[in-house]
Parts: structure tokens; C-alpha cells; sequence
């Protein structure tokens, strides 16, 4: 901080002072004091305004060069305002106030990013790691294509279709996270036909399920205002995860949709449609059950079939909550698993 600028910057108050100085010459002036005791009143007057001036001055130069040089040694400069040099000054105490206000802010935001730049890390660290997996048995595949008798080359090009299929999931799963943080770039709300999406999903699937002997219903007369790509995504993991943890003789997936009762206590809304993704599996233990839709939660059952990162029901929660739907599950141990998805009803899109 220079003089000039200091100068400058009090420039009203030097103007507010020469004012008074004059307002109070003429004053005396006029009720008949000697001219020399006016002059040296004013003189005065400026002597204590120039010790005033520099007093501060270097007080504020001072404070400033601490300020600057606390600043320059430190690495994280955002957290300037917890290392602020203390001021009697009222407005430099507002001003730390602030600043402390404001770097918390920015702290809170930057631990935000990392914690979503470390998931994302590991995420894909983990969707590498699956992807592999089929990658590998494809290639294994084909190396041993030519080997195989012809009778068997048509059951090799079906696993190397539902090998394929495994690899597309995965890369949907990866792009749809990418995306998870902003759905409303991409979300087309219009009233949508549940069961028509409920078929394509199965149809989609339907060499895995094949495979799995698992049989499929689908009964959704109901229909919902929401996004039709984002559901049959978010309904495509509900599926693939039902048939995971389905028996392996008997097995079975109901979808279907239904109306909302009052009485339900598990659900927030006063009304809306239910989208229903019920299988006959293994089921999931009671303490368990609370946690399916965490981070990285495989539970005993993920821990004892194949091999799973527990990313699949996280996602679906994820764009739920962007979506505005409720998910939550239902389940007993041994008997099956049911995994509910409630759209509320708009009374005014309803009526148009």
C-alpha cells in the first residue's frame, strides 16, 4: 500500500475536513477573532490531521504486509481467514467474518468434488474390473471356434451373444453414472406405457434368463408421466439383479404395477403407481435389508453367488432421487424379493 493510494482513498474525508476548516475560519472570522489566532488554530487543526493520517497509515501498511506475507507462505490459501492477523478495527472483523463464512463454503464444495471425483474413480476402477470377465471368455471363445465340432458352433455363438450382452450392460451401467449428475439435460417427461417398457427390458434379456431358467410375467396395466430411457435403464438393473439371486430350479420374475393404498406406511406419497419387480429368490437377511441401496453393499448373498460390486441398486437409488421416484424393497430370507418403485401422480398432469 502506497501513500498516493491511501491518499486517494481518503480522499472525501481530507475534502470533508478542508471544508470544516473553512466553515470555522470564517466562523471566527466573523465573530471578531484576530486572523492570526484563526491561522493558527488551523494549523493546528492540520498538524494533528497529518499525525492522524500517518499513524494509520503505517498501522494499516502494517497489517496489510502481515496479512500479505501469512498469505504467501501459505500452501492452501483458502483457508486464509482462520489466519487472519487480529484487528481492533471493527470492518476488518467483519471482513474475517466473511471470509471464514466464505471459505468454509469453498472448503465444503471441494471436499464435495473429491469425495465425487474419488467415487467415480472407484467405480470405474471396479466396472474395468467386471468388464474384463466377459471380455476374457469371448476371446477364449473364439480361439476355440474353430476347434469345436459345427453342431456345437451355434451353442458357442449364443454365449458369445450373452457374453456381448454382459459387456453392453456394463458399458450402459458406466454411462448412465456419467450422466447420473445431470439427469435434466436428458429427461423427457411424457405419460409412458409401463408394461411396453417392462417387455422390451425382458426381451432384452431374454437369452440370460434363458440360460438361468427363469420364467417372466409382466402384468403393468398402469401407466406413469416420467422418462421412458431412464426407467427402462433404472428397470433393466432391477431385472438383471431379481434373476442374479433367483433359484436356480424354479425360478421366477413378476413385474406388474398397482395403485397406491393410503395405508402403506413405507411410501411418501398420498398417491401415485406402483412398479413392482418381485422374484422367488434367495431373499435378503432383515439387518441387511436397509442397506441394499448403499455404495459398494453386496451383503451375504453378493458374497456367496457371482461375484458382485454393488453398484447396480446404488445407481438405481441415485437416479431415482434425480428422477423424483421412490424406490424401496421388501424381502424375507429364503422367500424372495421385492423392489418397489412409486411414481407420484401430478393431479394436474393427470387431468390433461
Amino acid at each position: 500500500m502506497k501513500m498516493r493510494e491511501y491518499l486517494i482513498d481518503k480522499l472525501l474525508l481530507l475534502t470533508l475536513h478542508v471544508g470544516c476548516m473553512l466553515l470555522l475560519a470564517g466562523f471566527l472570522y466573523a465573530t471578531g477573532y484576530e486572523p492570526q489566532f484563526c491561522v493558527l488554530i488551523l494549523i493546528f487543526w492540520i498538524l494533528i490531521l497529518m499525525l492522524w493520517l500517518g499513524y494509520e497509515y503505517y498501522s494499516r501498511r502494517r497489517y496489510f504486509h502481515e496479512l500479505w506475507e501469512t498469505l504467501n507462505k501459505m500452501d492452501q490459501r483458502y483457508l486464509l481467514g482462520e489466519l487472519m492477523p487480529v484487528s481492533h478495527r471493527l470492518e476488518d472483523g467483519l471482513y474475517r467474518e466473511m471470509i471464514r463464512i466464505s471459505n468454509k463454503a469453498v472448503i465444503e464444495r471441494i471436499r464435495q468434488i473429491e469425495d465425487e471425483q474419488k467415487e467415480y474413480r472407484e467405480y470405474i476402477e471396479s466396472w474395468v474390473h467386471e468388464v474384463k470377465a466377459p471380455i476374457t471368455s469371448i476371446d477364449l471363445m473364439c480361439e476355440n471356434f474353430k476347434s469345436d465340432p459345427l453342431e456345437n458352433q451355434g451353442d458357442v455363438v449364443r454365449r458369445i451373444r450373452l457374453e456381448n450382452q454382459k459387456i453392453e450392460n456394463y458399458v450402459d451401467m458406466a454411462l448412465y453414472y456419467a450422466r447420473s449428475e445431470d439427469v435434466y439435460k436428458d429427461y423427457v417427461i411424457r405419460r409412458t406405457n409401463l408394461g411396453e417398457i417392462a417387455v422390451v427390458v425382458l426381451k432384452r434379456n431374454k437369452g440370460y434368463l434363458i440360460q438361468s431358467q427363469i420364467q417372466a410375467e409382466v402384468d403393468c396395466k398402469d401407466k406413469a408421466y416420467t422418462d421412458e430411457k431412464w426407467i427402462a435403464f433404472i428397470l433393466n438393473q432391477l431385472v438383471l439383479n431379481a434373476a442374479k439371486y433367483c433359484r436356480k430350479k424354479g425360478g421366477k420374475i413378476w413385474i406388474y404395477t398397482s395403485q397406491k393404498h393410503k395405508s402403506d406406511a413405507l411410501t411418501k406419497h398420498s398417491h401415485g403407481v406402483r412398479l413392482v419387480v418381485k422374484d422367488n429368490g434367495i431373499g435378503i437377511k432383515e439387518e441387511e435389508l436397509g442397506r441394499i441401496f448403499e455404495k459398494g453393499f453386496t451383503g451375504s448373498n453378493g458374497r456367496k453367488t457371482e461375484r458382485s460390486t454393488g453398484m447396480g441398486l446404488y445407481l438405481c437409488k441415485k437416479l431415482c432421487l434425480k428422477l423424483g421416484i421412490e424406490i424401496y424393497a421388501r424381502s424375507k430370507a429364503g422367500e424372495g424379493t421385492e423392489v418397489i418403485l412409486e411414481f407420484p401422480i401430478s393431479s394436474y398432469l393427470s387431468k390433461m
